[in-house]
């Protein structure tokens, strides 16, 4: 598989500011996401939306510690710089388009899924017209688009699972890059504190009263149907999707 490299170690001072970590609260200063930590990383911006014209040219390719894919960082005609998420095949010095008509089919460029061919591989993708890519984001992720009825084009996704996509919403040419990700091994137990990951507990270990799977005489099962969270509600395959979310939309459910 193609190979992106990181060009550069900084990042562009003018896109990025300190981001203080929540720590898993929220702003009660309750925790709603557990096993997390504190510190500080520094937060790109990064242009998901990309709903101007412009042409520009691609200046370095960096990694972001909000998000598993890497970062392009591009100059417009304009003089003005930004940073999107980078596809395989993307190189410093290459041109890229983002447009509301067809352009050439090249990694990067950005165009309504009308002008694009059947079979291509795309990335950032819109689900609402206006809002900004929200599917296909991570790295080594793609889309590919399968056919187009009307004023729908049907997209399989990622997970397998075949969804129509308005015509006139946007995504970008080519699949992400960074997709060896999943294959690093951590290591030791001090990288994973660094990433902001607190140790966790199971919950057969603890007692009845701070989990519904503790309790019991030595190493006992969790004695119910189905596993719980720490507050009793289903967890591990419990579907939390909402219907009315997707009324219509989904035509292939996602596999597994």
């Amino acid at each position: 598989m193609l190979k992106l490299d990181v060009t550069r170690k900084t990042s562009e001072k003018s896109l990025t500011k300190y981001w203080k970590r929540s720590r898993g609260r929220n702003n009660q200063g309750r925790i709603t996401s557990r096993h997390r930590g504190g510190g500080k990383k520094l937060f790109r911006f990064v242009d998901l939306l990309q709903r101007e014209e412009k042409k520009s040219e691609v200046l370095t390719i960096e990694s972001d510690p909000f998000r598993s894919s890497l970062i392009a960082l591009v100059k417009d005609e304009d003089g003005g710089k930004r940073y999107i998420l980078a596809p395989l095949g993307l190189s410093v010095g290459d041109k890229i388009i983002a447009a509301e008509g067809k352009v050439e089919i090249r990694p990067g460029n950005r165009m309504p899924l009308r002008y694009m061919p059947l079979g291509i591989e795309i990335h950032n993708l819109e689900m609402n017209l206006g809002k900004g890519g929200q599917l296909v984001r991570s790295a080594g992720t793609k889309a590919s688009i399968l056919a187009k009825e009307g004023e729908w084009a049907n997209i399989q996704l990622p997970s397998g699972e075949v969804r129509r996509v308005h015509l006139n919403a946007k995504a970008s040419v080519g699949a992400l890059t960074n997709a060896d990700r999943k294959n690093v091994s951590l290591g030791n137990a001090g990288r994973k504190r660094h990433m902001g990951w607190r140790p966790k507990n199971r919950g057969v270990a603890m007692n009845p009263n701070d989990h519904p799977h503790g309790g019991g005489e030595g190493r006992s099962p969790i004695g119910m149907p189905g596993p719980k969270t720490p507050w009793g509600k289903p967890t591990l395959g419990y579907k939390t999707r909402k219907r009315k979310d997707v009324a219509g939309m989904i035509l292939t459910r996602r596999k597994g």
